[in-house]
């Protein structure tokens, strides 16, 4: 099954709980980053659970051991299912993110490459093959890997195996639902449901994606 996550990219609670409300029939999680939370505070994540819907926290947590380790540690305790952490600073800090995710229950995900055109600059030559190695030595849940690219997809695929792949880049960003759809374990879409005049008409539009 391919999963349609809402990356609910507000900057007001209200709006985040109206359209999350709109949508939940259709989508299957939400994730959740630093726009929303910075203006609502971590406890937005508490008023979202009314959904019923899993919730990632897209941090893309990029710090020491023990930062980590703390930023981990708060999200979950908010309520979320997931955790998004970045790969690059090294084992040990991605570790931190994983452990504090299985102990409360919940997952982790290595962003392995990012969707927007800049992302090749840096996670090309190598390093997201490496990124996505390291997700499934340190037993991380899976990896995020760009709709923007399905080659690149295919690619990190071989290396993860069944892991789960979630990727962004759809709609708005290019990314072809239909061509990621059973390639990934759940497509994220943004602007294209969030900004529509009719958040839940433009969710159920990706239904037929939903494997």
């Amino acid at each position: 099954m391919t999963l349609l996550i809402l990356s609910l990219d507000v900057t007001e609670s209200d709006d985040a709980i109206r359209i999350a409300s709109q949508c939940a029939p259709y989508i299957d999680a939400i994730k959740i980053g630093y726009p929303l939370v910075l203006s609502s505070g971590l406890t937005v994540a508490r008023d979202l659970a009314a959904t019923g819907l899993p919730l990632i926290a897209d941090f893309k947590v990029a710090d020491i051991p023990n930062t980590n380790h703390l930023i981990a540690e708060q999200v979950f305790s908010c309520g979320f299912s997931a955790l998004i952490c970045h790969g690059f600073p090294g084992s040990d800090s991605a570790e931190a993110c994983i452990e504090s995710a299985h102990d409360h229950g919940g997952e982790c995900y290595l962003v392995a490459e990012m969707s927007h055109p800049g992302a090749e600059e840096f996670f090309h030559g190598g390093v997201a093959e490496k990124i996505a190695d390291l997700a499934v030595r340190l037993g991380a849940d899976g990896i995020i890997a760009p709709a923007t690219r399905p080659a690149r997809v295919r690619l990190l695929r071989e290396i993860v195996g069944t892991k789960k792949i979630y990727s962004p880049g759809i709609g708005t960003q290019g990314g072809d639902a239909a061509i990621m759809a059973g390639l990934v374990d759940g497509i994220i879409v943004g602007r294209q449901i969030y900004l529509s005049p009719d958040p839940a008409s433009a969710a159920a539009e990706f239904n037929p994606f939903r494997l």
